[in-house]
């Protein structure tokens, strides 16, 4: 990757360089050490440009949660100059890749959060296997789930930065330790007699019909290009997003709780008669914005003695039947299976900020069981929507196979020839 200019997410750590994860109670800091993922690129000879905006500690799917506001989506509805979320948490990346303001960007997904964004920018975002990449160096969210990954152009771009992040890293103890693949000679484009699942499940109440339409073309594409398509089921779906909101908030609650203001980052004074424990409190009342407050409060809640057994530990028992769900079709010969990336297009700036949370929570509806079965998933651009704006299909992955599923996505990608740009009107 010699020269190649990419974009670092804030959740990454960069030697010398502020990395904030878009919160103000880590104001200030810049961290002594480099993260092996962004060391790894940064080996192979790309060029960081600068860190890209996200919502806070990557907690949101708009990027609204941001201390540094929110990012801006560079597509636009037709006849409208109304700003466009891109998405999140990945999404300063997926903006700063649709507007070319860099060829590709470091994102990470949590439950959707380099696929949701790639969807609604008109991108390729790549979630790896859980364990391919290292965690090492990226601010924790949720450590079971998180996952570094590739947000890029084409899934060709993708293959080859996927190569240069991935690997065992004796720092990170969830990686596996693997030979990488070459990914991007897996890119064939012959996918004859792949076994492509469509599960049933995923066809829920209230689809948009554009989103319906996407599905059936995207099917369509793979079956032209020789692939069998077969109808599967993953029983355990309707679970999955009451799951990953107890499973992440409670991993969220346990990583955070090291931030006290004491040694980095922002910190209350300590007012007369005050002690300790009320400059805790007030840092982190003032330094974590209200999506994060929520989640911690969430998690501390699941994990509180009276609850444990009814939330956190049913959600895990939850998590064990969606993956075994995703084993069973995978046994039966599928090779692939291929879902909508997102329940809608891009929304507006501000549009769902006043709603229920679990509005905003359910974009993430097509990508959480990926996370909870720790499989891979790529979003691909596929088409526009009435509004001209652009939407993105899924493929998952067998475990471990990311090179066959980039190769599916290529045949995708061929096939749907999405050429559209966002309009250049910055």
């Amino acid at each position: 990757m010699t020269g190649v200019p990419i974009g670092i997410k804030d959740l990454f750590c960069t030697e010398g360089v502020r990395s904030q994860a878009a919160s103000h109670i880590l104001d200030g800091f810049v961290p002594p050490y480099e993260s092996t993922v962004s060391a790894k690129l940064r080996a192979s000879g790309a060029v960081m440009l600068g860190k890209l905006n996200m919502d806070e500690f990557a907690m949101g799917s708009s990027n609204e949660t941001s201390v540094y506001g929110p990012a801006i989506n560079p597509w636009r509805r037709s006849g409208s100059n109304t700003p466009l979320t891109p998405g999140g948490s990945s999404g300063g990346s997926a903006a700063a890749v649709a507007a070319d303001l860099c060829v590709a960007a470091t994102g990470t997904d949590t439950g959707g959060s380099i696929r949701q964004p790639a969807a609604f920018t008109g991108i390729v975002g790549v979630k790896p296997t859980y364990g391919r990449c290292s965690r090492w160096g990226i601010v924790a969210f949720a450590s079971s789930l998180d996952q570094a990954g590739p947000m890029t152009k084409t899934v060709q771009d993708s293959a080859i930065m996927l190569g240069v992040m991935s690997g065992h890293d004796p720092a990170d103890s969830t990686t596996a330790p693997r030979p990488v693949p070459d990914f991007e000679a897996a890119l064939t484009g012959d996918i004859r007699g792949k076994r492509i699942g469509i599960p049933k499940e995923y066809r829920m109440d209230g689809m948009p019909a554009e989103i319906e339409a996407l599905w059936s073309d995207g099917a369509a594409m793979l079956r032209d290009a020789g692939a069998e398509i077969v109808d599967i089921s993953l029983p355990h779906t309707q679970y999955a997003l009451p799951a990953y909101y107890v499973i992440a908030p409670a991993e969220a609650s346990s990583n955070l709780a090291r931030y006290d203001g004491v040694r980095f980052g922002h910190r209350a004074e300590i007012r007369q008669g005050e002690g300790i424990t009320e400059m805790y409190e007030r840092t982190r009342a003032e330094g974590f914005g209200p999506e994060v407050q929520r989640r911690v409060m969430i998690g501390a809640y699941v994990l509180s003695a009276g609850f444990y057994d009814a939330y956190y530990r049913r959600a895990q028992r939850v998590r064990t039947l969606i993956k075994r769900d995703f084993e069973t079709v995978f046994a039966d010969g599928v090779d692939a299976i291929l879902t909508p990336a997102t329940p809608s297009a891009a929304f507006g700036i501000g549009e769902m900020a006043d709603a229920d949370p679990i509005a905003m929570y359910l974009n993430d509806i097509f990508t959480v069981t990926v996370n909870l079965a720790g499989l891979p998933g790529v979003s691909v651009p596929a088409g526009l929507d009435s509004d001209g704006l652009p939407l993105g299909l899924q493929l998952i992955g067998r475990p471990w196979e990311e090179g066959e599923m980039l190769n599916i996505a290529s045949a995708l990608e061929k096939a749907a020839d999405f050429a559209h740009h966002a309009p250049n009107w910055w």
